[in-house]
């Protein structure tokens, strides 16, 4: 690891000396910045830091970030970061995955982690395609995507993986994306203050072989339109000029003009990060806008969509343990073995 001249951070004292291998113009060269950027502002060690990795274009993280890290085994990065995490109380342990390597083989893994709630964070890129193994579709790929594994399109419905973690009990839900490099050091920054699992959804463009996925939320022209960005204790607003807003008709979301007099500020949806009931529509808010009637469509959220505190597992393991000893003092390992039960077999 690399010396740090006068105890000061940057983001270069996260980079490696290896060759960043991603195509060029791939998301992941963003995403890599932004959190080296981030750990260097929050003022942490090389040493602090953990990065576990499964398998894919976004697992390549660990060998770019002069810190700890392990490459791991396909959706598996989350049991080696729990095990981690019980190991070593201190670290800052982040967990990169993909919608492949996290939502298919390691889908079981990552549901999980989430309801045990960990104090690590979980950066899932989601790019809607297996990159790596060059652009079959993946578990969060539209209906009828067409690839070469799915040459008349795909028929598979696809994972939302917001409303996933909202399901699995997560505490704290977010949404952020490669190409809003403010937002997402802010979305890491909250990860990583955030006490149990964080779990960050990313979208990352692969400008190979699933290019312009969510030009509808970064493109300037489609954005204002199509994306809504949620701050705690305000009004759900969009629109070029926050022209749009979002009202609760019941328990029915929408969208309402500000422009002619009719709605003010004042009759909209208030974002509230700790409203589990609300989080559950805004997780929901999953439309595509290349074939959802005006009607029926609603903006994507972005931000911190769900935020509490639970006790994290390792606080209830250890609490655990150390009533064990007190009950029965340092443990006598032969008769843990032998039990109070015994019986002979004749």
């Amino acid at each position: 690891m690399s010396t740090i001249p006068n105890g000061k951070l940057t983001a270069k004292n996260f980079a490696t000396d290896q060759d960043v291998r991603w195509c060029p113009g791939c998301g992941d060269y963003s995403i890599l910045k932004q959190v080296q950027t981030v750990l260097a502002q929050i003022g942490l060690k090389q040493e602090e830091v953990s990065i576990i990795s499964g398998i894919g274009c976004s697992s390549r993280f660990p060998y770019y970030m002069n810190t700890y890290g392990i490459h791991s085994i396909h959706g598996r990065a989350t049991a080696l970061a729990s095990g981690l995490r019980m190991a070593d109380k201190e670290a800052s342990i982040w967990i990169v995955t993909g919608d492949g390597d996290g939502l298919s083989i390691g889908i079981g893994h990552l549901l999980h982690l989430l309801r045990r709630n960990f104090n690590l964070n979980v950066m899932l890129f989601n790019n809607q395609i297996y990159g790596l193994t060059k652009g079959q579709y993946s578990p969060t790929s539209e209906v009828n995507k067409v690839t070469k594994s799915t040459p008349m399109g795909s028929l598979d419905h696809p994972v939302n993986p917001l409303a996933l973690a909202q399901g699995a009990d997560a505490t704290f839900i977010a949404r952020s994306m490669d190409r809003d490099p403010k937002h997402l050091q802010a979305m890491l920054k909250r990860s990583h203050e955030h006490k149990g699992t964080s779990f960050l959804e990313i979208y990352q463009n692969c400008n190979i072989f699933n290019d312009g996925a969510f030009f509808a939320f970064s493109d300037k022209k489609t954005r204002p339109a199509n994306t809504i960005y949620l701050e705690h204790g305000q009004p759900l607003v969009f629109g070029g000029e926050d022209e749009l807003g979002i009202r609760v008709d019941g328990w029915k979301p929408q969208i309402v003009s500000l422009a002619d007099g009719k709605y003010s500020k004042d009759d909209l949806w208030v974002h509230d990060e700790t409203d589990l009931f609300k989080s559950q529509m805004l997780v929901r808010f999953f439309d595509n806008p290349a074939t959802s009637p005006a009607e029926v469509y609603l903006p994507r959220p972005f931000g911190v969509i769900y935020a509490i505190q639970r006790p994290t597992y390792e606080d209830a393991l250890f609490a655990q343990l150390d009533h064990a000893i007190e009950q029965k003092g340092a443990g006598d390992l032969d008769a843990l073995i032998a039990g109070d039960e015994t019986w002979v077999v004749e």
